[in-house]
């Protein structure tokens, strides 16, 4: 294990294909770099969907901490819907990467309406994932742990981050089983520490690629978990 004081990885891991059997291997996995440390006792995992809800409930499980959703969108290409340009998350706010969009030379139009799509999608996933479960657990003063499933860019994470500063924790803490060295160390500049055992250095990444078995969670999987969560009193 190597920490940097900003970044916590397993450099047995480094650069390696197929290091997890699955999310909720890798949420074991992240749970035990985490659960010694002694300042994240009053501990909040934000999950974020759909990916980072089964390693999040791993980590939630383990460390006895309440699990919570933490929703962010991200802007898409309008030709290119796998990609982003920038991210809208739980609180309403819009985050976008103004260099990229320059790139892009994307209209005022076609950018209204992105960011008009992914904010209806976070909302339409608040009311699905938060709807029902009740008052979602407070941050303020207390350690966000911020759970996904990978860092390919980053820059989901980021306006995730910024989200949670928002609320005032104590610390902001990202956890994720695999990364690219460029996103950790881009996320590792915005948050108080990155745990990610998984850390490639390849110029090209998949998060996928870090996992034996992989495929898309769906909303009704997420939906699942979250029953799971509740009747294990983490919700």
């Amino acid at each position: 294990m190597l920490d940097t004081g900003r970044i916590i990885e397993d450099r047995a891991m480094r650069d390696r294909l197929g290091v997890f059997e699955d999310r909720t291997d890798a949420g074991r996995k992240l749970a035990a770099i985490l659960s010694p440390m002694e300042t994240i006792g009053d501990a909040v995992v934000c999950a974020i969907p759909a990916g980072g809800v089964p390693v999040g409930l791993e980590v939630a499980r383990v460390l006895k901490a309440p699990l919570r959703m933490a929703v962010v969108r991200k802007v898409q290409i309008p030709w290119n819907p796998e990609a982003g340009f920038g991210a809208v998350t739980w609180d309403g706010r819009v985050f976008l990467n103004r260099g990229l969009m320059a790139g892009l030379d994307l209209s005022e139009a076609e950018v209204n309406a992105a960011v008009a799509k992914a904010r209806k999608n976070v909302e339409e996933r608040m009311e699905k994932f938060a709807g029902g479960h009740g008052r979602e657990p407070e941050l303020l003063g207390r350690t966000a742990i911020l759970v996904d499933d990978g860092l390919a860019t980053g820059y989901t994470m980021l306006a995730a981050i910024e989200a949670a500063r928002a609320e005032s924790p104590r610390q902001v803490i990202v956890a994720v089983p695999t990364g690219s060295l460029h996103a950790v160390t881009f996320i590792a500049g915005k948050a108080d520490l990155v745990v990610c055992p998984n850390i490639r250095t390849s110029r090209i990444f998949a998060v996928a690629q870090a996992y034996e078995r992989w495929h898309d969670i769906t909303d009704q999987e997420v939906q699942e978990l979250l029953i799971q969560a509740q009747d294990m009193g983490l919700i």
